[in-house]
């Protein structure tokens, strides 16, 4: 089942016999601790305001968002998504030649084929453990005559993450529009190692954030962009729909990046949980596991005697669905990304994947 979000758990769960209850998904990158506390008490406050119409400015959301990012208000873009900023942005720019730093989310592909751009793939190498080699970055950059780069930062699916000196040297050699997605910047240090501090002091940037994964929240929908100031700002904030965001969305998300303390223990239970998943899988006979500075962990099966489809199908007849990566470009069938989940949940699968690939080792 193709699904670029993860898993389709109501498909899932009429496949397998299973309610969607009982199907544990590491496949869709979402933090496992929950809604923000603080969020959801005030979505509760406040469901009567369904009859009312939103701010059209969204003042208090993006005052809520300039804290939380330290960047100016000015310089935020709402959308409902950051899928739908993906594409704004994109429409925006409108790039004949775009530079791609591959593998990556599909999204980008396709609305860069929407508007027949040439699409050059700068890949993170296996041989290089998937790390990149900004160096040979800049190279192609001064070589081609790009319009666009598109950097997924931390990399979907391979975890890793590009340092601001790295990106530093990047827009000192590239003049025009980069959009850095930054969907899962949160389980890292982000205070650090976020582009938000490279916009105001450089033209043409644009960091596109979401709500979906470190908030845990794809319902409501809500994507904001921090853009440089300048025609690229302009023009992107006169495509959405006035009250693109609706007032709940709106409403939580203000609560919800105040809530510091549900935002620490976020952090601590991750970091947690992450080293007992990373170590558990660095265990396992016949896996390579990739270093990750995100919520997931791409993983490679090396044994000849079973590949990823195998794994799949064994793990999701338990309730256990992981993301298969060959759908990714310069990935096989050997490859597999799972996300962190809480501490049963991970002793759970790391059982399983032992117990699945005992059987072909005895």
């Amino acid at each position: 089942m193709k699904n670029n979000h993860g898993a389709n758990l109501h498909q899932l769960s009429e496949t397998l016999g299973i309610t969607e209850e009982n199907i544990i998904d590491f496949s869709s990158n979402i933090n496992p601790f929950g809604l923000s506390p603080k969020g959801l008490e005030e979505l509760k406050n406040n469901l009567n305001k369904a009859s009312i119409y939103p701010d059209p400015d969204y003042t208090d959301l993006k005052k809520s968002i300039s804290s939380y990012c330290n960047c100016d208000v000015d310089n935020i873009i709402l959308g409902s998504g950051a899928t739908e900023l993906i594409s704004s942005s994109i429409k925006t720019v409108k790039p004949k030649s775009t530079l791609l730093l591959s593998p990556a989310y599909s999204e980008y592909e396709k609305e860069l084929n929407k508007i027949d751009s040439k699409i050059v793939k700068f890949f993170y190498k296996k041989e290089n453990n998937f790390k990149i080699n900004i160096d040979e970055v800049i190279t192609l950059i001064k070589k081609e005559n790009f319009d666009m780069i598109v950097i997924c930062n931390p990399n979907n699916p391979t975890g890793q993450l590009i340092s601001i000196e790295e990106l530093k040297k990047i827009i000192l050699n590239f003049k025009k529009p980069i959009m850095i997605d930054e969907t899962y910047i949160e389980f890292t240090d982000f205070k650090n190692t976020s582009a938000t501090s490279l916009v105001q002091d450089n033209s043409n940037i644009v960091v596109i954030r979401g709500t979906s994964k470190f908030f845990s929240t794809p319902g409501i929908r809500l994507g904001y962009a921090i853009v440089s100031k300048g025609d690229l700002l302009e023009k992107i904030s006169n495509l959405p729909n006035l009250w693109n965001i609706n007032i709940f969305a709106a409403i939580m998300g203000e609560a919800m990046f105040k809530d510091f303390d549900f935002i620490n223990m976020c952090y601590k239970e991750f970091n947690k949980n992450f080293n007992l998943l990373f170590n558990g899988l660095k265990n396992i006979p016949t896996l390579k596991v990739y270093e990750s500075k995100s919520n997931f962990i791409l993983c490679e099966i090396s044994s000849d005697r079973y590949n990823t489809n195998d794994l799949y199908s064994y793990l999701s007849k338990k309730g256990l669905i992981i993301r298969k990566a060959e759908s990714f470009d310069g990935l096989n069938n050997k490859f597999f990304r799972v996300c962190i989940l809480t501490e049963e949940q991970i002793n759970l699968l790391l059982t399983e994947v032992n117990n699945f690939i005992n059987n072909f080792i005895i």
